[in-house]
């Protein structure tokens, strides 16, 4: 499975962003795609996450301000960022179950 993650950029606080990543490759029958993300000196954190089934769960500091969503026909995955503080700045990487990762794309809010 290859992950491709596009979308990042350098936003001003309060805007949004809508990242994207497409997979190609051959799928398992566990299907959950998401978004994890890491600020410089943090660890690695999950952001969002969704099943085939489209049930998705957030980290609570991103609840009501980011959603997650994906497109079945294309195997693409997106994650909608509305509101975005300062404290979003990471570097965000799409994952697919059970260990399969994207390149990192940059996420920069200033404030």
């Amino acid at each position: 499975v290859q992950l491709q993650a596009s979308g990042g950029g350098l936003v001003q606080a309060g805007g949004s962003l809508r990242l994207s990543c497409a997979a190609s490759g051959s799928t398992n029958s566990i299907d959950i795609v998401g978004w994890y993300r890491q600020a410089p000196g943090k660890q690695r954190e999950l952001v969002a996450r969704i099943t085939s089934g489209s049930g998705a769960s957030y980290t609570e500091a991103v609840k009501g301000r980011f959603t997650i969503s994906r497109d079945n026909a294309k195997n693409t995955v997106y994650l909608q960022m509305n509101s975005l503080k300062a404290e979003d700045t990471a570097v965000y990487y799409c994952w697919r179950y059970p260990a399969y990762w994207g390149l990192g794309t940059q996420v920069t809010v200033s404030s």
